[in-house]
């Protein structure tokens, strides 16, 4: 098998879910003892490429052309690029661009397209793992095609690490330009001031902070850990945070290096988005299902633990 991912970056920057997709492919090649590859289009693709060259990558495959995404040039090069390496499956990031240029590219590629995949697997065929009914039924596809299209949810595999020795080669995509009909003219961030998926510390609230009122205690943990405020369901229905802040199935799949859950229960809807290299609860219920996933658990009243451990960070 060979499977082929699809990088992302923005506004210069290589995006972590493009470090995540290499894990996800790296599984689905050694279930065959195949091959991984990856890809980088528009933009400094040298600079990408070498960021992308992590272990277990076999070959990276660079195409420069244009500086930021364009979703005719997306297209046509990945599809170019798609019939020349032959993967099994084709990997990309269930994102805005993600899902811009790959129901085009499994268009032309003659391939299902499966989105925002939280579990891949290979046996045969490749069954595909998604959530439906705003997250309370996973699904699990056995897919019948010899080639497949499927895009990633960010945050639902961890990010590939270590240093690779991939071969890193220039792909010659032939670009029509008579069809590249759009142009990109500008760039505005809208729909949210942060992205929690990106974070690599996560301050999360729950209900237990009880109003808007006393977001002010997380707001200073959250100062002085460098991190950002993330919040559970009850927070974002009571419109106390934005929903680009919500964690959990109908919020976004998070892996931070640290993540601070205070004042949360800990209900499989939430934890199931959080995969943490460190997890932390503070809630003052010793039986809160929190703490049968966290790393390292608190039982206090968190309006006395939150601004306790603040203070003592702001003076370490």
């Amino acid at each position: 098998m060979t499977v082929l991912a699809v990088a992302e970056h923005r506004r210069g920057e290589l995006r972590p879910v493009s470090l995540e997709l290499l894990s996800a492919g790296r599984e689905l090649a050694d279930a065959t003892d195949g091959d991984l590859h990856a890809a980088v289009v528009s933009g400094d693709v040298e600079s990408h490429a070498d960021r992308l060259n992590r272990e277990g990558v076999d070959t990276i495959h660079a195409v420069a052309d244009g500086e930021e995404f364009n979703h005719d040039v997306y297209t046509q090069a990945v599809t170019q690029l798609a019939e020349t390496v032959e993967p099994t499956v084709l990997l990309a990031p269930d994102t805005a661009n993600g899902l811009d240029y790959a129901p085009a590219v499994a268009e032309r590629l003659g391939a299902p397209l499966l989105t925002d995949a939280l579990d891949l697997s290979y046996d045969e065929r490749l069954t595909v793992t998604r959530e439906r009914y705003e997250g309370k039924v996973e699904t699990t596809l056995d897919i019948d095609a010899p080639q497949a299209v499927v895009t990633l949810r960010p945050g639902a595999w961890p990010r590939a690490d270590g240093t690779g020795d991939a071969e890193i080669t220039a792909f010659d995509a032939v670009i029509d330009e008579s069809l590249v009909r759009s142009d990109v003219t500008g760039y505005q961030e809208i729909g949210g001031e942060v992205d929690v998926a990106a974070a690599d510390v996560l301050v999360a609230v729950g209900r237990g902070i009880e109003s808007e009122d006393n977001l002010d205690i997380i707001r200073d943990l959250a100062d002085a850990l460098d991190a950002t405020i993330a919040a559970s369901r009850p927070v974002i229905d009571n419109g106390w945070l934005p929903a680009d802040r919500q964690v959990g199935q109908s919020g976004k799949t998070v892996s931070p290096e640290l993540y601070v859950a205070v004042g949360i229960s800990g209900t499989v809807q939430h934890v199931s988005g959080v995969r943490a290299e460190t997890f932390v609860a503070i809630n003052d219920d010793p039986n809160a299902p929190i703490f049968e996933v966290a790393d390292y658990g608190v039982v206090d009243d968190l309006f006395e633990v939150v601004p306790a451990l603040t203070d003592r960070l702001t003076r370490s």
